[in-house]
């Protein structure tokens, strides 16, 4: 109803889901950071866990419903997508392909929302890391680096939004903001000690 009422304002949906995905991601490293038992190699497996049962019950499920429902090349193009859905870049798929979220052609690619789900699981690849050497060899400037990321990310947003919306719409670096602005959140939270162990 949202998107057909208010089109201007119908992926901020998205926009939040990312920014609760920064905070609680961070939340769980400075938790574990400040117990002293944060594993990565723990994070990661917890995370494959959680996501991968549902991506695989969903891509199956997908598959009888397309069998019946899509012509031969929407059948090849779905194939497709679930190559690159399975390693969590269906996100430059769909960019690459040059499809538009919610346009009328968007029903024939049954897996085009798994995009977002690439661009969290790019997020939760790279910044548990980039985190955990910032806080170890520049404890200091950490909220320098947040803050730092937080603007380049939202000033490459600005700029594609006008030349390269696809990309803008699809890709980790314009869309790195929102989640780092719940990393923000959850740092200044634990900064503030208002969140209770």
């Amino acid at each position: 109803a949202a998107f057909h009422s208010y089109p201007e304002y119908s992926y901020i949906g998205v926009d939040i889901f990312y920014v609760i995905s920064g905070y609680l991601i961070t939340s769980i490293i400075l938790r574990g950071l400040q117990n002293k038992n944060f594993s990565l190699i723990y994070f990661y497996e917890r995370r494959i866990r959680r996501l991968i049962p549902a991506l695989v019950f969903v891509i199956f499920l997908t598959l009888p419903l397309a069998w019946v429902k899509l012509l031969p090349l929407e059948l090849v193009n779905l194939f497709s997508s679930i190559s690159f859905t399975s390693f969590f870049i269906s996100n430059f798929y769909f960019w690459n392909a040059g499809d538009i979220y919610g346009a009328v052609s968007s029903i024939y690619e049954p897996l085009l929302h798994t995009w977002s789900l690439s661009v969290e699981e790019q997020y939760y690849i790279l910044f548990p890391a980039v985190f955990l050497i910032t806080f170890k060899f520049f404890k200091k400037y950490l909220l320098h680096i947040l803050i730092l990321g937080l603007i380049i990310s939202l000033g490459l947003a600005d700029w594609a939004s006008v030349e390269h919306r696809n990309f803008n719409f699809y890709v980790l670096p314009t869309r790195g903001w929102e989640l780092i602005a719940g990393s923000l959140i959850a740092y200044f939270e634990n900064k503030l000690g208002h969140r209770s162990q």
